[in-house]
């Protein structure tokens, strides 16, 4: 099937009105992309020339930010790698961009990274990382004119997929371009000029754009595509410089894996092993003590990826991996620089801790369950957001209840009810009837062990 076919079979099939409406919103869409003036030399213009080569692409509005500022932290090395991503966030704030360019030129080559508002976040889903680097001759830059399409095509599908999509509209319409640039680079030589030195960093681009175009479907061909893609730049892996861009493609050969592992109705503990091993590959060059964000990401994917095993072949030690893995995500992700996703991490830790404290009859494990969830309590208020707050109360007094059942404990009974009548409130003043039902339910077997033990 051709790819205008298949576009015409996914996007112009008769919908239903709430699809043809999500649509046409969709195709209206302008993501914000900001060009900061790049690190070059004196004479060149090479950010200008990106930010009006991108202009004249479908779906984007471009600005070009040429605030003058030192650049030194574009080096990529670890001692500066916060100054980038502080001063790209505050780029970002101040501009509502979606996504930030930066250039740096490295002797004959311009490098470009990209920078998202929740590249770093549990909330972004998107596959690129800042680390991700996408080397270019220099003097291609020089003119709009000359420059190769088949690079403005990789670049642009490199933005596209950059972007964090928070809504089915923006997903709708960035899945759409991607499609669109796919078509494009299948069909456009012009960038078989360039030496075989950037052939890594351009397969890595390729895969990355064709995974975040298909990584929600079920399909084979596409899968070995992308891995073709990415083994491609690991077979060219001499002429990568540095261990940083080789720990992006393994990063990026864990998301693949990943993906599949979820999606995939065959050989899916193959797929969730390929993707721990690649992630673990990944973190050798992406370390926590030199690119702790990065790691900090991946140990929290590994986390889900052990969860998710553990939940398929009962394998408790997989269980253990995925709260050793949130431990190594907390450390990164701290309460004073995340605040929203070191909530999350306490929220996952809590679960996890109290499904291993029941499977392993550990009070000590169930004790730390507690803290994690009454420490997600500190960003996850009653005034902030009652509901989840009350969740949270229900899950504690849920561990407090096992907890007080097998060890006899009639302290822990006593705060279950505690906990339990907290949620209550809560939701019977948001008339959520199924939830008060099942806990005044809880209530009552609760309250009948503390008479047992009374007696």
């Amino acid at each position: 099937m051709s790819l205008f076919d298949y576009l015409k079979n996914t996007f112009l099939q008769p919908r239903l009105p709430q699809e043809r409406i999500e649509e046409e919103i969709a195709l209206n869409i302008h993501f914000k992309v900001e060009v900061v003036e790049f690190a070059d030399n004196v004479e060149s213009r090479s950010g200008e020339t990106v930010a009006r080569l991108l202009r004249a692409q479908e779906g984007l509005d471009v600005s070009y930010f040429e605030e003058p500022f030192s650049k030194s932290f574009l080096n990529l090395e670890s001692r500066t790698l916060f100054d980038l991503i502080d001063r790209g966030q505050t780029i970002l704030d101040k501009t509502g961009a979606d996504v930030l360019i930066w250039g740096y030129r490295e002797a004959d080559k311009i490098r470009l990274n990209f920078q998202t508002p929740l590249q770093y976040e549990k909330k972004g889903n998107s596959f690129v990382s800042l680390m991700d680097s996408l080397f270019l001759p220099a003097q291609i830059f020089e003119s709009v004119e000359t420059f190769p399409s088949s690079i403005v095509t990789l670049i642009y599908g490199a933005v596209i997929s950059a972007l964090n999509t928070t809504n089915k509209p923006q997903k709708i319409q960035k899945r759409f371009l991607l499609k669109k640039t796919i078509s494009k680079l299948s069909s456009d030589n012009s960038a078989k000029s360039l030496s075989i030195d950037y052939l890594p960093y351009i397969m890595n681009f390729l895969g990355i754009i064709y995974l975040s175009c298909c990584a929600d479907e079920e399909k084979e061909k596409d899968f070995k595509i992308v891995r073709n893609l990415f083994e491609t730049a690991i077979k060219h892996q001499d002429l990568i410089k540095s261990p940083i861009h080789l720990g992006c493609i393994y990063n990026h050969f864990g998301q693949l894996y990943a993906c599949t592992a979820k999606s995939a109705n065959k050989r899916p503990a193959a797929h969730f092993k390929g993707a721990i091993s690649s992630y673990r590959q990944a973190q050798k060059y992406l370390s926590k003590y030199n690119y702790p964000y990065d790691y900090g990401l991946i140990s929290y994917r590994l986390a889900q990826l052990y969860y998710d095993y553990w939940r398929q072949k009962e394998d408790i030690q997989a269980l253990r991996d995925a709260v050793f893995n949130l431990r190594e995500a907390e450390k990164v992700f701290t309460f004073a620089l995340f605040p929203e996703f070191w909530a999350d991490i306490q929220g996952d830790l809590g679960h996890m801790l109290s499904l291993l404290g029941n499977l392993t009859n550990s009070s000590e494990i169930s004790s730390l369950a507690i803290t994690s969830y009454k420490n997600r309590q500190k960003i996850i208020t009653e005034r902030r957001d009652p509901l989840a707050w009350a969740q949270i109360q229900e899950h504690i007094g849920n561990i407090y209840y096992r907890t007080g059942k097998n060890l006899g404990n009639k302290d822990a009974l006593e705060d279950s009810l505690e906990y339990y009548h907290d949620a209550l409130y809560i939701y019977e003043n948001m008339e959520r009837d199924d939830d008060g039902k099942r806990l005044t339910t809880d209530i009552a077997k609760a309250s009948h062990e503390l008479s047992y033990l009374a007696e």
